[in-house]
């Protein structure tokens, strides 16, 4: 590259870096709360068990959740054209902020109380639930409100 090619390229990404302080107290978008997406794939035959437990055991939940103000809303999508590989069902938790691991532990304790189980009792129906319905993963969005 030339000298004179490098001198402009640098000197484009300066006035992009000097710029960019007082381009960013204008920046139009504000962070706003967060949802977190479970992606599940339904066993074949498994769906009417599967939306039970949905319909019953995650709404007490995320019902319980939302009157302590953790948890702003709550759905489940289905991936009504899923592709091979594409979950069957989406599953959308939004929330206003992380707790700190002090606060984690309240939520817990108070989670545990209200269901009325145990760590050991929770984990084993977790595991009950993978005869029909497989967690494929997750993913964390966080909204950008125009200010």
């Amino acid at each position: 590259m030339s000298k004179l090619l490098k001198t402009a390229a640098l000197a484009v990404v300066m006035s992009c870096v000097i710029a960019a302080p007082g381009s960013a107290q204008n920046y139009p978008l504000a962070p706003g709360n967060y949802t977190e997406v479970a992606m599940i794939d339904v066993a074949d035959g498994g769906g009417m068990q599967y939306a039970t437990y949905l319909a019953n055991e995650w709404r007490k939940a995320q019902e319980f959740a939302k009157s302590k103000g953790w948890v702003v809303s709550y759905a489940v999508f289905n991936n009504v054209n899923s592709r091979p590989g594409e979950p069957d069902l989406y599953l959308s938790v939004t929330f206003p902020s992380f707790p700190d691991a002090a606060e984690d532990e309240k939520r817990d304790q108070a989670y545990r109380d209200f269901m009325k189980r145990t760590d050991t009792q929770m984990i084993a129906e977790s595991g009950d639930r993978a005869k029909f319905r497989t967690v494929l993963g997750s993913f964390l969005l966080r909204e950008l409100k125009f200010k």
